[in-house]
């Protein structure tokens, strides 16, 4: 038996709700550092402040990949979770413009920013395996490219709303150490936006049960036996070997006077050495019905295919995060003349950020839905991918030459492609080559290296940057196309690892 196929209110309906988590991380990427310097931050603050988004990420997405496979209650299966985190996002948007009103207020911000990440990660892991939940094998594609024109269409929305309020009258400066009134009704709106997308889809939408999708796994493959018995095989070396790294790290951090935020990733290394010992020892003892042994086998035996993506997905999210970071220090200080977050060109500068962040989106909602189509048809996913890649990496390049703010709209134009491609390709062929019962826990691993490399910026990039090229934050974005352009290097390994036929093994 086969899923029935999906008209375009189908479509609309399983991603509309995508729209309103992407206007919330718009306003995060787009006006996170400007709220961190407003409140006192300084330049080198500002990595270990963003921090917290991809650590949440991090122990999240996995988390709830493993928990949405399992769920199934009144509202379905992956619902509870849009709708859970949309509540919790919310409240952290509404909330975030108040930040200068409480005693510690930079403090408050990056409580904040955690707990905005962590519910907008709650409602985003599983609408990744929604669409592998609710579409045929061939309509993947058409799935995730009119997800990525809705994560396109609300980043649009969630970044110019800044711009939009200032040529409305707003007010878009304020005394030193409080947020103009353009960021605090953009987030407070966008909060509002956020909720009433996701609670569309809940609303909209009926999840197929466990009994259908054991139907129509039957149809699309066998799924994969699971990856955890493999654990009672695998010795203790490699989990020693994390712990080793982890304490080497955190030794170089005295040794070559690091930053403290270093610190994190011995931190992260050693852990997962440890999570990894137990998960064999539960494995050994038969005990592999527990979340801990499942994650950790799930990720030991990853698919050939997502291995390969992974590496992908580890460079495009390096380049990625870096921008999110350092955009608005890198426009400001050299397309605008400022550092002082109190002049008016300092914050000029940062709504200009949000018309870039603007024009990428909205290239990446067109190109989602005509552009990328045509090439995979054309070329193919991989090689449509690669392609794409090498436009950002441009578009990167760009920033490091070019002074004229609106000659940085052109740059936009090839990241907006990339961003397309990253949001579509890699999760259009993971759906295709996935086993159906393993989706949520798969696609959240598959997100955990979306998170490694933003992690290895907010921790490393910052040390880099104060021994290297201090007060010059315009080197990272050529860090940002050298990792774009490794990554496409890297995209061209994946066709070899697609399987001819059935789910990957």
């Amino acid at each position: 038996m086969e899923k029935p196929r999906q008209g375009f209110a189908g479509l609309w309906n399983i991603s509309f709700g995508f729209f309103g988590i992407q206007i919330g991380f718009a306003l995060q990427n787009g006006n996170m550092s400007r709220v961190f310097q407003t409140l006192g931050a300084s330049m080198d603050d500002l990595p270990a402040l963003w921090v917290a988004a991809p650590l949440t990420g991090l122990l999240v997405q996995p988390i709830i990949g493993h928990l949405s496979d399992r769920t199934w209650s009144r509202l379905g299966r992956r619902r509870p979770y849009f709708l859970t985190g949309a509540v919790l996002a919310a409240l952290a948007l509404f909330l975030m413009p108040l930040s200068p009103t409480f005693g510690a207020p930079l403090l408050f911000a990056a409580a904040l920013l955690w707990l905005l990440d962590a519910s907008l990660n709650i409602s985003m892991e599983p609408f990744r395996a929604f669409v592998g939940d609710m579409l045929r094998t061939d309509q993947h594609a058409a799935g995730y490219a009119v997800q990525t024109a809705f994560i396109g269409a609300g980043a649009v929305v969630g970044s110019i709303f800044p711009f939009l309020l200032e040529n409305l009258g707003v007010a878009n400066v304020a005394p030193e150490g409080t947020l103009p009134d353009t960021v605090r009704w953009s987030f407070w709106a966008g909060g509002a936006a956020l909720f009433l997308a996701v609670l569309w889809t809940v609303l909209t939408t009926r999840e197929y049960s466990p009994e259908e999708q054991a139907t129509f796994s039957s149809a699309e493959g066998t799924p994969l036996e699971q990856p955890v018995r493999a654990l009672a095989a695998k010795s203790y070396l490699s989990c020693c070997a994390w712990i080793v790294a982890g304490a080497l790290v955190a030794f170089a951090v005295e040794a070559m006077a690091l930053e403290k935020e270093v610190y994190l990733l011995g931190g992260l290394l050693a852990g997962y050495g440890v999570l990894s010992a137990i998960a064999i020892s539960l494995a050994k003892q038969g005990k592999v019905n527990g979340m801990l042994a499942q994650i950790v086998g799930d990720f030991a035996g990853m698919p050939r295919v997502m291995k390969r993506l992974a590496l992908v997905q580890f460079f495009s999210w390096s380049a990625l995060f870096i921008m999110w970071i350092n955009t608005t220090p890198v426009v400001t200080q050299y397309a605008f003349g400022s550092t002082d977050t109190a002049s008016a060109a300092y914050n000029e500068g940062a709504n200009w950020v949000n018309v870039l962040f603007t024009v990428y989106n909205g290239v990446a909602a067109v190109a989602a839905l005509v552009l990328l189509p045509w090439l995979s048809r054309k070329l193919g996913q991989v090689t449509t991918h690669s392609i794409c890649l090498t436009l950002g990496a441009i578009g990167f390049a760009m920033f490091f030459f070019v002074r004229d703010a609106q000659v940085l709209l052109l740059a936009e134009v090839g990241i907006g492609i990339a961003w397309a491609s990253i949001l579509a390709m890699p999760y259009a062929i993971l759906a295709s080559n996935l086993p159906q019962a393993k989706l949520g826990i798969y696609m959240g691993l598959f997100n955990v290296f979306i998170v490694i490399p933003q992690l290895l910026v907010a921790t490393v990039m910052g040390t880099i940057m104060k021994h290297a090229f201090p007060g010059d934050p315009v080197w990272t974005m050529l860090f940002a196309a050298a990792s774009w352009l490794v990554a496409a290097l890297a995209m061209t390994r994946v066709s070899a690892a697609i399987p001819q036929k059935g789910p990957s093994r």
